[in-house]
């Protein structure tokens, strides 16, 4: 299996693309008992770095958003 490490330094677009594929040889069928397990637990571990990339995109957004909003709130107060 991929090591940790490994796993963190995949960007989001890797992973996915990765975990996509992992679900086409799912779906596809044709592989052992063993073979569809492994592949099963390599997407349980894309989907989670999939899901950290993106609440931390949504992170980021919901700063940038709050920023944008307490600049908005200050500079309508000067406005009155």
């Amino acid at each position: 299996m991929t090591s940790k490490v490994a796993e963190e330094a995949l960007g989001y677009e890797q992973a996915r693309d990765e975990l996509i594929e992992v679900v086409r040889r799912l779906e596809a069928g044709g592989t052992t008992l063993e073979e569809s397990l492994a592949l099963w637990e390599r997407g349980e571990e894309l989907a989670k770095v999939c899901r950290r990339w993106l609440d931390g995109a949504r992170a980021r957004l919901d700063a940038a958003l709050a920023e944008e909003e307490e600049e908005g709130a200050g500079g309508q107060e000067g406005d009155e």
